[in-house]
This record gives C-alpha cells, structure tokens and sequence, in this order.
C-alpha cells in the first residue's frame, strides 16, 4: 500500500487530490470528502470489505445500509431502475441534496442495498466528487460522524473523530443531510419521503406534477 503521511489534503489547492484519493479508494481504504450536504465518509460500493471499515469507524450497526453517490443518472442506472419518476426527480435536483432509493437494476448483487435489495443513489453537487465516482465507480457513503452524534461542521473536528482516515478538504461542512425519498411502484403516492433534509416535501411532489402536490 502507497503510504500517505499527510491526513488532509485541499481538494482545491492539492494539483494531486484526486489521484490521491483513487488510490486510497483502490486500496480498499475509506476516505472522508466533501459534498454539498455534510462530509460524507466514503469506499467503493463493490468494495464489500472497505465498507466494513466505515461501519467499523462509525460504531454503525452494520444492519443499516449505505447510500451510493454516483456521477450521473447514467451510472445511477447500473445499479438502479431509473423509472420515469426517477428522471424528473433527477433532472430537477440532480446534482444536489436528494437521494433516490429504487428498485435495484437486474443483475445487481442484493449487498448493495437494504434487506429489500433496494439501493439509495445521489449525484453530490460538487463536480470533483463525481469525477471521482466517474473514475472509480460509484461510491457507498454516510455522514462522517460517529454513530448518534450530530456531524461536525469543522474540518478540525471530523479530523478528531477519525484521526487515521484520509480527508479531502472542500471547505466548510454543511449541517443538513439530503432528503431521501422512496419510489413507490404501486399506490395513488409516487414517493414516500423517509428523510426531510436539503429538499423539501412540496417541491419534489410539485416536480412529479400538480395532482401530486
């Protein structure tokens, strides 16, 4: 494994950020990086054993599932079905602070996504976050902050709360997390709101058209 003796590094000033942080990805090591929610600590969706190690850092009972951050609805679509709710979801808040939880694309294996096989996907506002995920492969994440506890704003104190793990600094960490939303397949609702956060419950009802809002 390439040793990385610097723990954060300025995703803006680092020339080398990225390549630093695929190669911490490709080594199976979970890093912390910046979206335009809250920090998020990140693996490789396929890497079954570095997400382990976000649960493990977290203290998070693993029986909880992780959302993927992908580069687009493009790449949303290998993992999910993207339906034609899904697209006008996506093209109204995508990039930004919605995750859209879907039935799984066929052939996607059932340990991506929770005990239903159901997968939650979201491409982050910041554009280097999904060239990431663009270089890699989509990117299983959850807020960096230890389990029960509120996320820290501060680079300083995400730092302290995973001393060892690789952080890319994007700047101040926001404090509300992405709305999730469940896509319902049968019934008069189109979605099932399972987390208000960035966006509210009126605006994405009044995306899916006016008898829905």
């Amino acid at each position: 494994m390439t040793p990385r003796p610097q723990r954060i590094i300025d995703t803006t000033g680092a020339t080398d950020a990225a390549s630093l942080a695929i190669a911490a990805l490709e080594d199976g090591e979970p890093i912390i990086i910046p979206t335009d929610t809250v920090y998020g600590l990140a693996a490789r969706a396929e890497d079954h054993v570095a997400k382990r190690k976000i649960f493990s850092l977290k203290g998070r009972p693993d029986s909880q599932t992780l959302a993927i951050l992908v580069a687009d609805v493009a790449q949303a679509a290998t993992l999910v079905q993207v339906s034609a709710d899904f697209e006008r979801l996506a093209e109204a808040f995508w990039p930004g602070g919605l995750t859209i939880v879907a039935p799984p694309a066929p052939g996607v294996p059932p340990s991506l996504g929770a005990e239903d096989g159901w997968i939650g996907v979201r491409a982050p506002q910041q554009s280097w976050v999904r060239k990431l995920a663009d270089s890699v492969g989509p990117l299983a994440a959850t807020s960096a902050n230890l389990h029960g506890r509120p996320t820290p704003e501060s680079i300083a104190e995400i730092h302290e709360a995973f001393p060892a793990t690789l952080l890319f600094d994007g700047g101040p960490g926001g404090t509300v997390a992405s709305t999730i939303v469940r896509l319902e397949t049968t019934g008069h609702t189109p979605i099932v709101v399972l987390r208000e956060g960035a966006i509210s419950s009126t605006e994405l009802l009044a995306v899916l058209g006016p008898e829905n809002s």
